[in-house]
């Protein structure tokens, strides 16, 4: 748990390593829409995520964050943020009690900051703009949703705002999709307020993971930060001509492990 910027790896390292990468996914075929910042963690917190991307654009490919926005407040992290091409900012409550209760937020962290944060990043920001509001069972939301909206709704240039549920295994067994109407109650609310703007993001997104030549590699990165699941896995080793052997040897080697969710087998990398 931290909340002051600093520095993790170096950004030349970083760059060298995302070139050979593309290089590789290239060579096979595959297709890159963007090059995305998403670690185990929070990206903002890199005190050197400028001058990252700056040399990852240099590979030609747009450049993507996906931030939980706990630090976008911050004058640095939004200079920061100017640079990438799209940024997805968290919205999943605008009250403190409910913020607090779904993003077990770290306690020095302010909610009106943050969201007046979001609100002059956006107001710059030339890119693509769009945030993502997860909504979990078992949360009073009262009026929330209608609060949220009018939020959103104040945004400049937002592309699009995202309702999502826990698709995946999340880190708290409680955080379970909401029922059905809630979700169509959210909807009906943002829309109102942000027209064609809204889309939900609450299906299965889909086996569509490159595949760079080293199965290992892949497999380890790409459940980092991602859960797969278990026909994204059989597919992904269908381009390496394996079988499930090998996933099978990892969790034996304690670097992956296996996890049932929704009636779904998922593997996820192991850190701990």
């Amino acid at each position: 748990m931290m909340v002051n910027r600093q520095s993790f790896y170096k950004p030349e390292e970083i760059f060298e390593s995302v070139k050979r990468k593309v290089k590789d996914v290239t060579t096979k075929g595959e297709k890159i829409d963007y090059i995305t910042f998403v670690p185990d963690g929070e990206p903002t917190l890199d005190i050197n995520l400028g001058k990252e991307v700056s040399l990852i654009k240099e590979l030609a490919f747009p450049v993507a964050i996906i931030t939980n926005s706990s630090l976008i407040w911050d004058e640095s992290v939004q200079r920061d943020l100017m640079n990438f091409d799209l940024v997805s900012v968290k919205v999943d409550a605008v009250s403190q009690e409910i913020w607090r209760k779904i993003d077990r937020s770290f306690k020095t962290l302010d909610l009106t900051k943050i969201l007046e944060g979001i609100k002059k990043f956006s107001t710059e920001f030339k890119g693509a703009l769009i945030s993502e509001t997860m909504l979990v069972d078992n949360i009073e939301y009262g009026g929330e949703f209608e609060k949220i909206a009018v939020y959103l709704s104040s945004l400049k240039n937002l592309k699009t705002s995202y309702i999502s549920i826990p698709t995946r295994p999340p880190a708290e067994e409680w955080a379970k999709p909401p029922e059905e109407e809630i979700l169509n109650e959210a909807f009906q609310i943002f829309e109102n307020k942000l027209k064609d703007r809204v889309e939900y993001l609450i299906g299965y997104e889909g086996n569509a993971f490159a595949y760079s030549g080293n199965i290992e590699e892949d497999l380890l990165s790409i459940t980092a930060v991602h859960p797969m699941r278990e026909e994204a896995v059989k597919e992904l080793l269908e381009k390496d001509r394996g079988d499930l052997s090998k996933i099978e040897t990892l969790i034996k080697k304690g670097a992956i492990r296996k996890v049932n969710y929704q009636g779904h087998t998922y593997y996820l990398r192991k850190f701990r």
